[in-house]
């Protein structure tokens, strides 16, 4: 393959618990890449906006009538501040402090504001889009900004496999390690840096089920939209019978060698 190809953006997209990640660490390693996660990113604008130690209700910001946050100057006067994060960082706060699903248009926001900081360029974009509708704006923007998506990495893996995976993924609340019961177990349900592992509390089978559902109902079809606006699209499996670091590195060249012979 030609290292010296440029590689302008990378989408990686599977089911939760697919085994995006190994596949993203070789794209970076390979590409000189960085990996711009949706959930880095709102946890990103949620810090700034808790840092700001807002202490009022989220709702003086909500117009309930239209159904949609107050225009941004008057956001800004309520808030006292003008600073465009903060501001972001609100209003997805809003939707997560109420446990309902953030819409597109927040989402779109803040992947905007997060893909301006590294120039539209340079990224392996995880996450994002996941719906029709994001990709659709992902589509727009790059087209804006005169960027491009070179290819889409699809993490394939059965429902059966996520679910075994998942249910038994354990992780530490302090560090951020991630276990497995069967295959790289804690010992004595401890990590290595002494604190106790957990459950997520959204890696039970209920919960896994209904995130693969909501993959195939929203994020397969967005997928499709990018395929079909000429994107191309290379499958690689996020189950090999030896997982090794190599293992996956080759895996994962072997299938974009195929993009560029």
């Amino acid at each position: 393959m030609n290292h010296t190809k440029d590689i302008t953006n990378v989408i990686v997209v599977g089911k939760s618990g697919a085994g995006k990640q190994p596949r993203i660490d070789v794209l970076v390693e390979e590409f000189n890449l960085e990996q711009l996660s949706t959930g880095d990113i709102f946890r990103s604008y949620l810090s700034k906006f808790n840092k700001y130690s807002f202490e009022g209700n989220l709702d003086i910001f909500w117009d309930e009538a239209a159904q949609r946050f107050l225009q941004d100057d008057a956001v800004a006067e309520k808030l006292g501040t003008r600073d465009p994060d903060i501001i972001l960082g609100m209003k997805a706060k809003y939707f997560v402090d109420k446990g309902l699903f953030v819409p597109d248009y927040i989402t779109n926001a803040l992947f905007e504001s997060a893909f301006a900081k590294k120039n539209y360029r340079g990224q392996i974009l995880d996450g994002y889009p996941r719906t029709v509708e994001q990709a659709q704006f992902l589509l727009g923007l790059i087209e804006h900004q005169r960027s491009t998506l070179d290819f889409i990495l699809l993490v394939d893996n059965t429902d059966e496999r996520i679910i075994e995976r998942t249910v038994k993924r354990r992780i530490c609340p302090k560090c951020g390690r991630v276990y497995h019961l069967d295959y790289k177990p804690p010992i004595n349900g401890r990590c290595i840096c002494g604190t106790r592992v957990i459950q997520r509390s959204d890696d039970t089978k209920e919960k896994i089920i209904s995130r693969l559902n909501e993959f195939k109902e929203k994020t397969l079809p967005g997928l499709q939209l990018l395929k079909d606006q000429g994107i191309p699209v290379v499958e690689v499996p996020g189950h090999l019978e030896e997982f090794t670091p190599e293992n996956v590195r080759r895996s994962v060249m072997d299938a974009v060698t195929t993009l560029f012979a």
